[in-house]
């Protein structure tokens, strides 16, 4: 069942003050996931296998590159044997890039939110407002995020367009 997020990615200038917010706000905290996302070869859209401690998915997701709140629409499926996913996926189509993390993970109601650290790419912020928990337009999530945007005080020069898979090639710094 396809899923809509409106979500935003920025660089993370202070973690710390982001962290104490969530605090602050009673945001529940589900742990620090270390996680390794796997990027296959597609024709449209982006697949990945995320293998962490804490989530262990097959994500397919279409989202437009632009800075700000942007829809994304997302298939998620749990995995409980992604070694051997992963290796039929790789036989069969191929691994685009490998982008590994150390993510942060926090929630308030329908809105999830990362803190995370990427190797060679550096901090960021990512806050998702998604329909799964809630039935939400699409108008009342861009709201949601809107709102984080401006309580955490997120610059627009601080905002990133692209996924973690597209500034790591784009940086020639994959890992396969």
């Amino acid at each position: 069942m396809p899923f809509i997020n409106v979500e935003i990615k920025a660089r993370c200038r202070n973690a710390n003050v982001i962290r104490n917010y969530l605090q602050l706000h009673h945001a529940e905290y589900k742990g620090t996931d270390n996680q390794t996302d796997t990027y296959f070869n597609v024709i449209k859209g982006r697949l990945k296998l995320r293998e962490g401690n804490i989530e262990n998915n097959l994500i397919y997701y279409q989202r437009e590159n632009k800075t700000g709140p942007k829809d994304s629409k997302f298939q998620l499926m749990k995995i409980t044997d992604p070694v051997s996913l992963k290796e039929i996926l790789i036989h069969a189509i191929g691994i685009k890039t490998i982008v590994q993390k150390n993510r942060e993970i926090y929630f308030i109601k329908n809105v999830k939110f990362h803190i995370d650290i990427v190797p060679g790419l550096g901090n960021f912020v990512e806050i998702e407002a998604g329909n799964i928990l809630a039935d939400l337009s699409k108008e009342q999530l861009q709201e949601q995020c809107d709102y984080y945007l401006n309580e955490f005080g997120i610059q627009q020069e601080d905002l990133i367009a692209e996924s973690y898979s597209d500034l790591l090639l784009r940086k020639g710094l994959t890992t396969l």
